[in-house]
């Protein structure tokens, strides 16, 4: 985008002629990336997208659109800056009179423009914010929390991981419901079903488990690097240094019937983490033959700036680790956009999804397989099964609120909610902060992600010379008026002058 937010200009929609230092507006219904580029090409003042109230009522193939849209408009560099304004009457209603407006302009011959132009109502659009500048001092949290397993010092660990920002051509527009508000759901009904596993003795597994929520996953998983970085780098003890069994990422859980399992390296037999990709497959089949289950394997590319999925990172740092989605492929523009919202969620997938990875993880630990369970029992069931009204109040509080990495800091009501939220069920609950270094940032912040836009009522200003015009002539008219006026008065008096001396 552009750092020039301070707008004051003359409104105008897509339908008129010349767009050049005008405020460009367009709804989400009539959006095409053709008539976007035309508003940069002619050099628009801006370009403000009204976005309507709920997304769930924009047709879907108008939704897909946009989505693939978004990150060309986020790759591409322009000085034009780009609004988004979520509708109601007012606004629609100077959307609908502007948009009369350019229309007539286009259509009309020069007399009728001209006469229009005099006429008509036109808006004023002005914002009173400041330019946009840099954030020097933005930290990126991460939350961390464990449940040591029981029977000695040097268990195994292993880590679940899930990012829990949010990404958008809109920040503040961006509540990631599926990527990743449904990957922090798993996660803490996670945390919550072994923590009562973990309570007694009898079910006290020999795993360390240890639960992450990083933050700047949208960032090149900037938090994870850094955690990673402080706990095999920068200590001397930590449940990353020795013996990690294998890092599970979750990331985008929310719906579908489809769960990939991606790795960078096919886990080798013998291994933890392929007992897991077996039992991943095993509960599969015999509890849920509706989901369709795939592994996909993708090497790192250390070429590209960002990274595919959260587990390289791990991968990079020679720790066992996956990710486990409903996406096959990174790529889907559903990862980062504002129209990933709360009504795009099926709950009962994301329930579903949730016990299929309970289900496997438990089977892992306790090594239920090799003790001759059968594939099909259920372990999660009456008292321990998982809880969807619980998952439903989760979705719905993590898809209210914007929750881009820009937004959130240290003190942000909604860190300290799940730090909270964590703290219930895990023990040594902590934030582990990120911050940029100053040489060589990885990740630049700017302020005023949010304006205030005003539209004034104004005439056009070709009323004004027009006005202009008409008071010179009719002054013009008076003082010929006057003038002519005072040459008749003076003719009278002196034909009356005349008639008395005759």
């Amino acid at each position: 985008g552009t750092r020039s937010a301070v707008l004051n200009t003359e409104a105008r929609t897509v339908e008129a002629d010349v767009l050049s230092r005008r405020c460009v507006m367009m709804r989400l219904v009539d959006f095409s990336y053709e008539q976007y580029q035309k508003a940069l090409r002619q050099s628009a003042g801006a370009v403000v997208i009204i976005l309507p109230r709920s997304i769930s009522s924009v047709p879907q193939d108008v939704v897909r659109q946009f989505m693939e849209i978004e990150p060309e408009m986020l790759a591409m560099e322009t000085i034009v800056p780009v609004y988004f304004a979520v509708e109601d009457e007012e606004l629609l209603s100077i959307y609908e009179q502007t948009r009369a407006a350019s229309a007539s302009q286009g259509s009309a011959s020069a007399a009728e423009v001209l006469l229009h132009t005099a006429t008509a109502n036109g808006f004023q659009m002005v914002t009173s914010g400041a330019q946009s500048k840099a954030i020097n001092d933005w930290l990126i949290p991460s939350v961390e929390g464990r449940l040591t397993g029981l029977g000695g010092e040097d268990l195994p660990t292993v880590v679940i991981v899930a990012h829990y920002d949010s990404f958008g051509v809109a920040p503040w527009l961006s509540h990631g419901a599926d990527s990743n508000g449904s990957g922090i759901s798993v996660l803490l009904e996670l945390a919550r079903l072994f923590s009562r596993l973990y309570t007694y003795r009898r079910t006290h597994a020999g795993y360390n488990l240890l639960f992450f929520a990083s933050g700047g996953g949208k960032f090149n998983y900037q938090g994870t690097k850094r955690w990673l970085e402080d706990n095999l780098d920068h200590t001397d003890s930590s449940l990353l240094q020795d013996n990690v069994a294998f890092v599970l990422c979750l990331d985008t859980l929310g719906r579908g019937n489809s769960l990939h399992l991606h790795v960078s390296k096919p886990p080798k037999e013998g291994t933890l983490q392929h007992a897991f990709l077996r039992e991943l497959e095993m509960v599969v089949a015999s509890q849920f033959p509706e989901v369709k289950f795939s592994m996909v394997h993708k090497k790192i590319n250390l070429a590209e700036d960002m990274l595919a999925w959260e587990h390289e990172r791990f991968a990079i740092r020679r720790l066992p680790a996956f990710t486990i989605s409903h996406l096959e492929s990174h790529r889907d523009s559903l990862r980062n956009s504002i129209m990933d919202r709360r009504a795009r969620i099926d709950t009962k997938a994301l329930t579903r999804n949730t016990r299929i990875i309970a289900e496997a993880l438990t089977r892992v630990i306790y090594n239920l397989t090799d003790k001759g369970a059968p594939a099909d029992l259920q372990i999660f069931t009456d008292q321990m099964q998982i809880q969807q009204e619980q998952l439903e109040s989760v979705m719905d509080w993590l898809s209210s609120q914007p929750r881009a990495a820009q937004l959130i800091d240290k003190d942000s009501t909604f860190l300290n909610t799940l730090e909270y939220y964590m703290g219930r069920y895990l023990k040594d609950v902590k934030q582990h902060h990120v911050k940029a270094d100053k040489r060589d940032p990885e990740f630049v912040f700017y302020d005023q992600l949010k304006q205030v836009m005003n539209a004034y009522r104004v005439k056009p200003a070709i009323f004004d010379l027009l006005l202009a015009v008409c008071i010179a002539a009719y002054l013009g008219v008076a003082y010929v008026a006057v003038q002519h006026f005072g040459l008749l008065y003076k003719l009278i008096q002196r034909l009356s002058l005349k008639t008395k001396q005759q």
